[in-house]
């Protein structure tokens, strides 16, 4: 069966105006240019609103006010540095968004305008000054999100995690794009791992349907099936993850860690496309 190519528009990039910036959108513009689609760069500086809880109400001293004056100031430093990054960039659809006050709200809304939203390793193992970001786009409002690291490609091997759940079958479509572009496809599939039970040619059939060839690796060891499903990416040479994120909620992933952390804390494992 023959389908149409489904493909991405917009590719949301958080930039703070730091070190990482030039990887991000390098990451960025990987992922565009076999779709044609734009770069968005959003600058996403820290907010002066938050602030104010602290600075108690109807008065601000001398040391709110230069408090507040120095968060200004290093946020215009920082669109600098990010628009200098941004020009530097080789590509030619793309655009630069700097936000302003409530900063979060504006962020929350380019993304739901963007078909994928990237951060870099770093930011999605919780450091530096987006990390709260990447957890807020990817858990609360649910976009999809790569994680990309280093040898981040669009043309090679993508795994696809699958365990017929609802989250796993999220991913697995919103990924139909990437999953298209990629060399090769692999459907991991752990049964014994799992208290489910599926059959994972059923989602060959659904990708083949939508021309997507792809293999199915099932893996017969019982246990933990994060890091099974890394090692197991790992062997079949997969440079993206496809996994659905915070399966369980939140606070108990937090608690517990849950699998989505260790595909996020994974030392040397492939980038990740995520979708909750």
């Amino acid at each position: 069966m023959t389908s149409l190519s489904t493909s991405w528009a917009r590719i949301m990039a958080p930039v703070a105006g730091g070190d990482a910036d030039a990887g991000v959108l390098a990451a960025a513009t990987a992922l565009a240019a076999p779709f044609g689609a734009e770069v968005a760069a959003v600058y996403a500086p820290a907010d002066v609103a938050d602030l104010m809880p602290w600075m108690g109400e109807g008065f601000m001293g001398g040391v709110q006010v230069t408090a507040v004056q120095s968060l200004k100031d290093a946020a215009a430093e920082g669109e600098r540095s990010a628009r200098a990054v941004f020009d530097a960039t080789p590509y030619e659809h793309k655009v630069f968004t700097p936000l302003i006050s409530p900063v979060w709200s504006a962020l929350a809304m380019e993304g739901r305008l963007s078909d994928v939203v990237l951060f870099d390793d770093a930011t999605a193992k919780g450091r530096g000054p987006l990390a709260e970001t990447f957890q807020q786009i990817v858990a609360d409002e649910q976009r999809p999100t790569l994680v990309a690291r280093a040898g981040f490609k669009t043309d090679g091997c993508v795994a696809v995690a699958w365990d017929g759940g609802k989250e796993a079958s999220r991913a697995a479509r919103t990924a139909l794009p990437l999953l298209q572009k990629a060399s090769k496809v692999v459907i991991l599939a752990a049964p014994a791992s799992s208290a489910r039970s599926f059959d994972p040619a059923r989602l060959q059939a659904f990708l083949a349907d939508r021309g997507v060839t792809a293999e199915i690796e099932t893996i017969s060891e019982n246990g933990e099936p994060a890091p099974l499903l890394l090692a197991a990416s790992k062997r079949v040479g997969a440079n993206v993850l496809v996994v659905g994120a915070f399966g369980h909620p939140r606070l108990q992933e937090f608690i517990f860690g849950g699998a989505t952390r260790t595909f996020l804390n994974a030392a040397d494992g492939p980038s990740l496309f995520l979708s909750h």
